[in-house]
């Protein structure tokens, strides 16, 4: 079990990190930083701690990843601090590892969310036994153009600032994965929304439930053999949940990697697994064929596989605590989240 971080209450003080990419502090950026944290104030009642390294910028955090790390820490240790979110993902924090006090983030179990590269500071928190959360980030989904999105703001607060059950997930109507300049021109520009054609059932029957866990799945290959890679207990009975990034990486490699799960045996002790949307829902079809394939190969088609879900890399996003108790119903083709993510 996990431990739960105690719930958000409106003026509690947020730390904001760069555990990855240090973009939030580029000059050029520096707005679009600003309008992420504005809204945690208007729409959340936050006050927000900016860490003393997180905002000197792309080229200082790329080459001082214990920097990136000691934000990390005294955002732990800080008793005043009662949640971290990240600014953005990026490719290397897996850098961080050496400096990380896991003892830290277990003596101080606090609210920490991010998405993508985020992953690796999410197996940092599961390696020290306390519940993280799979979700927005600063830059992303705070600072949407125009306003933030009400099916994330609605998720945020389901999650963090209520000790209720977060109950059924439903899908966002629509979904938008279009790039647009994070320059001050575009500040008022609305990105373009697409239908969203909710969740599929791939393959299972019934209804089971197991904790969450997973990431953005290119992340957990630089996890894979290291001190945070989770232990095979953690994976078995659980439901499982895999997004794919940015790069849209070739459905052959979603195709290897998920050969390697099953090599290592965590797709044959799973529940069930949920697969985030696809970004700009590039290869949607391809990585279902790969997917099955591999489930196949395995003798793993009673396997229940939810997917098209709004987590990761699209928008709007819901929020997934690893650790707690999800739901895949295949006959209702629904997502539940069956207990709170805080305490």
């Amino acid at each position: 079990m996990l431990v739960k971080p105690k719930k958000l209450q409106p003026g509690d003080r947020i730390a904001t990190v760069s555990p990855s990419w240090g973009g939030a502090g580029d000059p050029e950026l520096r707005w679009r930083y600003d309008q992420g944290i504005q809204r945690l104030k208007e729409l959340f009642s936050l006050t927000v701690v900016s860490m003393p390294n997180s905002l000197k910028g792309s080229d200082y955090i790329y080459e001082n990843p214990k920097a990136r790390a000691e934000d990390l820490m005294t955002a732990f240790t800080d008793k005043s601090i009662k949640g971290i979110f990240a600014n953005i993902g990026g490719e290397d924090s897996i850098r961080l590892l050496p400096y990380i006090d896991f003892n830290v983030i277990r003596n101080n179990p606090k609210i920490f969310m991010g998405y993508s590269d985020v992953t690796v500071s999410h197996l940092f928190c599961h390696k020290a036994g306390v519940s993280s959360f799979y979700g927005p980030a600063i830059l992303t989904d705070f600072a949407e153009n125009i306003e933030m999105d009400p099916y994330t703001i609605d998720k945020v607060k389901r999650t963090f600032f209520s000790s209720e059950i977060i109950g059924e997930i439903q899908p966002a109507k629509e979904w938008t994965s279009e790039r647009l300049e994070w320059i001050e021109e575009n500040k008022n520009k609305r990105r373009k929304m697409e239908h969203n054609q909710g969740y599929e059932v791939l393959q299972g029957f019934g209804r089971v439930q197991g904790p969450l866990i997973g990431g953005c799945i290119e992340v957990l290959e630089f996890a894979k053999g290291t001190e945070i890679w989770p232990d095979k207990k953690h994976w078995d009975n659980s439901i499982l949940f895999f997004e794919t990034s940015e790069e849209k990486p070739p459905p052959s490699l979603v195709k290897y990697w998920l050969r390697n799960y099953a090599a290592q045996g965590l797709l044959q002790n799973a529940k069930g697994i949920i697969f985030g949307k696809p970004q700009d829902e590039r290869y949607y079809q391809e990585y279902k064929k790969e997917i099955l394939t591999v489930m196949r190969e395995y003798n793993l088609e009673k396997l229940p596989i939810l997917y098209n879900l709004n987590f990761g890399h699209t928008e709007p996003k819901f929020v997934l605590p690893y650790g707690a108790l999800a739901e895949i119903d295949c006959e209702l083709g629904t997502f539940s989240i069956l207990e709170s993510g805080v305490e």
